[in-house]
């Protein structure tokens, strides 16, 4: 939602704004808002510090006004206190003339921001790519974390040079950059139901409160309908209040689910009024690393957003032809109700008892593991594997002018899923009643077929993948220099691409290689 270019040190205490961006007198420092309806921007001056906040658009309270305001130090220390309370996404930027820059995060982060630096100013943007020019090799930690999909949520990025700046994290930039991580975030568990606790009630009266803490207009937002319970839930619930008003899209997937989630999509869609508008995009046509993706073109792809880059980009480009400016997802549904260890013993994504399966990993990413879990972020508002989530998917959403809403991350939300007992978070039972109770059917809430991405992710790699894969082979990569992919494992594994023994435990695995391959040749 931000880029900026900030000078430490200078008498900058004289911000102004030029149409679409704050500057200094000397130009050294600038911040540019993203332009969008559901962002505004405003800035604030006692004639010493100045803060410049850019942030998601709350309901009820009409845009901000992008011209500085002049106050006095008392006021200026309350519109500070205030900032940090905003209930949706923000990135807060404070300059003190001959003192260091700092940038705060809000909670509820929708959207990345990346930083880099030189000696002589600090670099932010939504888009890694405004930052390769700092790049300055690889960072072996995290992309071990990213081959074995062992995500953790911290200030590294795959590159040294690009730092992440994680939610509620303050950035001190004086001619050296220093990442302050906030105090953890406080969370609660299950709690006992009253005998007439409305459970459903109270998930609808959240959902409610959730989309309309933003001033969506229901003519230019489309709800990704995949034909899943999070997005379904969601979906019809915003039909219900404003009927015939809200279109839907969705990516079709294939495999034995492809046609069950057509059926579902289409009994969820009859059940309450939608828009005639309904836009699909067939997954196993427009595959990942088509010849036609950006990112196997060399584009300056972050490995960070989403996977199935180009399919996801080609329906991104579709929602924004015809004029919509926001995305509603269910994504975050599954932390939601999430059960904990305690409740249910199970493997964690990324296990390291997995590396035998996934024979590539290099010497120096196995070494690397053992650190992956050194220099996280502490316990977050949102939870961080969401959080990780929402950033694969806004880039290629602000690119095309769209603002991505994630109402199963709003805070409310998460509170509501911790309070739950676990009979209602077990298998999603919650959202599966509600669906239920909108009298739709089990091939609705209790689908006999699993609908995955899986298939999708077999033929890219079964296709397009081989000879992208040869290619690497053959030229060599930033990948095998590094240690961190072992060019001879890698052949063993695609060999087996090649005589069709293809296993999803293991071999999914490949496209996080290709796309980090893809990444690291186009960055470096």
């Amino acid at each position: 939602m931000i880029k900026l270019r900030l000078a430490p040190y200078a008498d900058d205490s004289m911000w102004s704004w030029t149409g679409d961006r704050y500057c200094t007198p000397d130009r050294c420092s600038e911040v540019t808002p993203y332009t969008h309806p559901m962002v505004e921007h405003l800035a604030v001056t006692d004639r010493h510090r100045t803060m410049i906040v850019v942030r998601e658009r709350v309901t009820g309270r009409l845009p901000c006004e992008p011209e500085p305001r002049t106050v006095s130090p008392t006021e200026y220390g309350t519109a500070r206190h205030l900032a940090g309370q905003w209930p949706a996404d923000y990135v807060l930027v404070e300059t003190t003339p001959h003192s260091p820059a700092l940038i705060t995060a809000g909670a509820c982060r929708t959207t990345p921001l990346y930083l880099a630096h030189d000696d002589m100013s600090l670099y932010g943007s939504w888009d890694m790519a405004d930052l390769s020019n700092h790049i300055t090799g690889l960072n072996p930690r995290e992309i071990a974390r990213l081959l074995i999909y062992r995500p953790r949520y911290s200030d590294d990025t795959p590159f040294r040079g690009i730092h992440r700046i994680t939610e509620r994290a303050t950035a001190h930039y004086g001619g050296h950059l220093y990442l302050r991580y906030p105090e953890p975030a406080l969370h609660s568990g299950p709690r006992d139901l009253a005998p007439d606790a409305d459970v459903l009630g109270a998930f609808v009266e959240t959902m409610d409160d959730a989309m309309d803490l933003r001033p969506l207009d229901p003519a230019k937002t489309v709800f990704h309908l995949t034909g899943g319970f999070d997005s379904g839930t969601l979906a019809t619930r915003a039909a219900e209040r404003f009927p015939g008003q809200l279109s839907t899209s969705a990516l079709l997937i294939g495999g034995p689910g492809r046609e069950q989630q057509i059926r579902r999509r289409k009994e969820i869609r009859s059940a309450v009024p939608f828009a005639d508008r309904d836009d699909l995009l067939d997954a196993m046509v427009h595959t990942p690393l088509h010849p036609e993706c950006v990112r196997v073109r060399g584009a300056l792809i972050s490995p960070y957003e989403e996977p199935l880059h180009h399919p996801f980009t080609r329906m991104t480009k579709t929602l924004s032809a015809r004029g919509a400016d926001t995305v509603v997802t269910g994504l975050c549904g599954d932390e939601m109700v999430a059960l904990s260890q305690a409740e249910y013993p199970h493997k964690a994504m990324g296990d390291l008892r997995d590396i035998p399966l996934l024979p590539w990993i290099g010497k120096r990413a196995s070494a690397a593991l053992e650190f992956a879990d050194d220099g996280i972020a502490p316990p977050a508002v949102v939870n961080s594997m969401s959080l990780l989530s929402l950033e694969t998917t806004a880039p290629v959403l602000l690119r095309e002018g769209i603002w991505p809403v994630h109402p199963f991350a709003d805070p409310s939300m998460i509170q509501l899923g911790e309070w739950l007992p676990m009979d209602w978070r077990e298998l999603k039972q919650l959202q599966r009643r509600r669906l239920a109770a909108l009298g739709l059917s089990e091939d609705v809430t209790q689908p006999a077929e699993r609908e995955s991405f899986a298939e999708v992710v077999q033929h890219a790699l079964t296709t397009y993948g081989r000879p992208l894969f040869a290619r690497m082979l053959h030229e060599g990569s930033a990948l095998f220099d590094d240690g961190l992919v072992n060019p001879d494992g890698l052949r063993q594994a695609v060999r087996r691409l090649s005589e069709g023994t293809y296993r999803e435990d293991g071999d999914a695995q490949l496209l996080q290689v290709i796309n980090l391959h893809l990444a690291t040749q186009a960055f470096l």
